[in-house]
């Protein structure tokens, strides 16, 4: 029987349509039990219809407080009751309740070798602050914002004629490899969350997560 997850979107959905991807080819074991958007013309709930996936849109703006909108988005989630909760591009903050709701069973992807560069505009200030790598982690969610314990990182080298949409097309490209098999493992048990921390076959991974290069030996 197959994984049950949830993907949560507010663009394009490229990273949801890796998901589809690998389990319609069946190298994903998991079932997209639906997909919701804080956006109505997001992209990826065009992806889903495709896959005959179930779509919801909550509008964000519709709602008086971050709490009131964290609570409705919480109950839809949770009448698929999904093992796994999936963050595909889904540009909110979520409340400390929310967080802590899901703990241990939501993952993000964020597009920098994490702890450097939480928050936005990831590439363009890995170019301004001279790194010679950039890239992407998988983590799990945390109340702190791009915080949680990481799980799987993929870095490419930064050339010297490299620009934010440059540097950002070569992360996409890590994102829809690393973020299937981050789903794949935590739906095979590979993946668990204890005490803040993630393990990988029952070992306690380093801050920096799993090294994709490290993955493939």
């Amino acid at each position: 029987m197959s994984f049950p997850i949830v993907v949560l979107i507010s663009g394009s959905g490229s990273n949801l349509q890796a998901l589809i991807d690998q389990s319609l080819q069946g190298q994903l074991n998991v079932n997209i039990s639906a997909v919701i958007s804080n956006k109505a013309d997001a992209y990826g709930l065009e992806r889903a219809k495709q896959a005959a996936i179930p779509t919801h849109t909550l509008d964000h703006k519709l709602f008086e407080s971050r709490e009131a909108f964290d609570a409705e988005l919480q109950k839809i989630i949770d009448q698929y009751s999904p093992k796994l909760v999936v963050l595909a591009g889904f540009m909110r903050i979520l409340t400390e309740s929310f967080a802590r709701h899901y703990e241990g069973r939501m993952l993000n992807i964020h597009p920098s070798l994490l702890p450097k560069f939480k928050g936005l505009d990831t590439h363009q200030r890995a170019i301004e602050a001279n790194e010679k790598e950039h890239g992407v982690s998988v983590h799990f969610v945390s109340a702190e914002l791009d915080a949680g314990a990481v799980i799987i990182q993929a870095s490419t080298e930064i050339s010297s004629n490299d620009t934010a949409e440059s540097l950002g097309n070569k992360v996409h490209t890590l994102e829809h490899i690393i973020y299937p098999l981050a789903v794949k493992w935590f739906s095979e048990d590979r993946i668990t969350f204890h005490d803040g921390k993630a393990s990988f076959d029952q070992t306690v991974l380093p801050e920096s997560g799993i090294r994709y290069n490290e993955a493939l030996k």
